[in-house]
């Protein structure tokens, strides 16, 4: 059997009941809950026959290294959840839409990516294994129940896997404030990429090369960059606004 680990927060934990109930070995409730959102999470993980603990919260916190856990935890199978990278796109019955992190080491961040990712139907998640944050329960906590849902696939070198989504025919779209064309002029129809980097310092020089295209987000206001999850954001739904056209 794997190695557990625990994640914590009612949207994570029951996300993670309801889409791998198999991989959740006990839930912890703290005893002083008894409010309806308790009762229903226990009802959940009843019903999907996993046992639940009451315990105190500072067995919880202890569980949790002291994290905002809500009162709730769950001990889970560390088995992966993401699928292999080709297995997903030869299985895809629709244009590939994907979003590449670059650098992304704030789990926040990566967990409002993530939600971004379930909300805009994103295929996948990729991002490296070095120099950035994998799926954590913080991560997961902040994604909401997304970690559960949107494939996250880390990847030993970025710029290969990028070469190979070029391979089969997926454009990679970087988004750059600094990119001359801005993003509603740019054709979103087919299978692509979105390409992201971390705040700041934004995407690598590689990265950046091994885009086949770059495009800014128009700003009409005084703030100089977006979050992001933000920017993310603003692009897929950009890219869903057009594909519905279709």
């Amino acid at each position: 059997m794997d190695a557990a680990r625990f994640i914590f927060g009612f949207h994570a934990v029951v996300s993670r009941l309801r889409q791998h109930a198999g991989s959740v070995r006990e839930v912890y409730l703290d005893q002083s809950r008894n409010d309806r959102r308790a009762r229903d999470l226990a009802q959940v993980a009843t019903e999907r026959g996993v046992r639940v603990i009451t315990v105190d919260a500072a067995r919880l916190d202890g569980m949790t290294q002291h994290a905002k856990h809500q009162g709730v935890a769950a001990r889970v199978e560390t088995g992966p959840l993401a699928q292999d990278l080709d297995s997903l796109l030869d299985g895809l019955h629709e244009p590939a839409l994907l979003l590449v992190l670059d650098g992304v080491t704030d789990p926040h961040n990566l967990g409002a990516c993530l939600r971004v990712a379930d909300a805009m139907g994103v295929h996948a998640v990729i991002a490296p294994k070095d120099r950035a944050v994998g799926i954590t329960p913080a991560v997961e906590k902040v994604a909401s129940g997304a970690a559960d849902t949107v494939p996250f696939i880390a990847v030993t070198n970025l710029a290969r896997t990028m070469r190979e989504l070029k391979e089969r025919q997926i454009w990679l779209i970087g988004a750059d404030q600094d990119a001359e064309q801005e993003l509603y002029s740019v054709k979103l129809e087919g299978p692509l990429a979105w390409v992201l980097g971390a705040e700041g310092e934004g995407m690598r020089r590689l990265t950046r090369e091994n885009c086949d295209e770059l495009a800014r987000i128009p700003m009409h206001g005084s703030v100089e960059s977006l979050n992001v999850s933000v920017s993310a954001g603003i692009c897929l739904a950009e890219t869903r606004r057009q594909r519905r056209r279709v």
